[in-house]
């Protein structure tokens, strides 16, 4: 796995990607999930919920743009641990660290 971003700069949300960035974007993207997970609890037409869920992919891919410019190196290694490891956190610690060193939660 080369890099978290494409050729034009936009993420590439890899589950390896995600999980990488799991704990940023519980934090950051926290109040669009919420209303998201609202949104289908109080009504069970997937439709009526189309915005919410697009604000979380928003939120999500702003994010991980915003990561890989703050932190590339840390951000690619983590996730390039993350995916030769099937997503195993355990096995990742290092470069977890090495992440959260160079972009730490807010």
């Amino acid at each position: 796995m080369a890099s978290a971003v494409d050729v034009a700069g936009e993420p590439i949300p890899t589950s390896a990607v995600l999980m990488s960035a799991s704990k940023h974007i519980s934090g950051r993207c926290r109040g669009e999930n919420i209303a998201f997970l609202k949104c289908k609890k109080d009504d069970p037409n997937p439709e009526k919920c189309l915005d919410k869920g697009n604000q979380v992919t928003r939120c999500v891919l702003s994010l991980l743009k915003d990561l890989h410019q703050k932190c590339t190196k840390e951000m690619d290694a983590y996730a390039g641990c993350m995916y030769q490891n099937t997503d195993e956190f355990e096995l990742c610690r290092k470069e977890q660290k090495d992440f959260e060193k160079a972009c730490p939660l807010n």
